[in-house]
């Protein structure tokens, strides 16, 4: 199950954490939400100790929202540190949700902490 975090323990939770922070915005009326959790508890799971994976309820995270410019659900983003690392708002299935999260995770293993990556460029790698 993931943690859930608010508002008010989200900067404390995601940006002085020690390893990248993957957090899922998400609400309970959306099925998709649901859907990609069991994939992300495996990922979890596969990257233990790398990665720590948070769950923000948007609907109840107005400010969140508005500030990460949330347009879609679910919408995922990796952060190091206060960085926002990468971003994902369009889910194309598990396989291809399960591969892009996995590029993200190897791209911040093999990169300085200093050096932002965009989606893009992981497909030239």
């Amino acid at each position: 199950m993931v943690l859930s975090v608010s508002e008010r323990t989200f900067a404390q939770q995601v940006f002085e954490a020690s390893t990248p922070v993957l957090v899922h915005f998400s609400a309970p009326w959306c099925g998709l939400c649901r859907a990609i959790e069991p994939t992300l508890a495996i990922f979890e799971s596969d990257w233990a100790g790398k990665v720590k994976l948070l769950g923000v309820n948007a609907d109840l995270s107005f400010k969140l929202a508005n500030t990460y410019r949330l347009t879609s659900l679910p919408t995922l983003i990796l952060f190091e540190g206060d960085k926002v690392r990468f971003r994902l708002e369009q889910y194309q299935g598990r396989d291809e949700l399960r591969r892009t999260l996995d590029s993200w995770m190897l791209a911040v293993q093999n990169s300085p902490k200093s050096q932002l990556l965009q989606p893009q460029e992981l497909t030239n790698r």
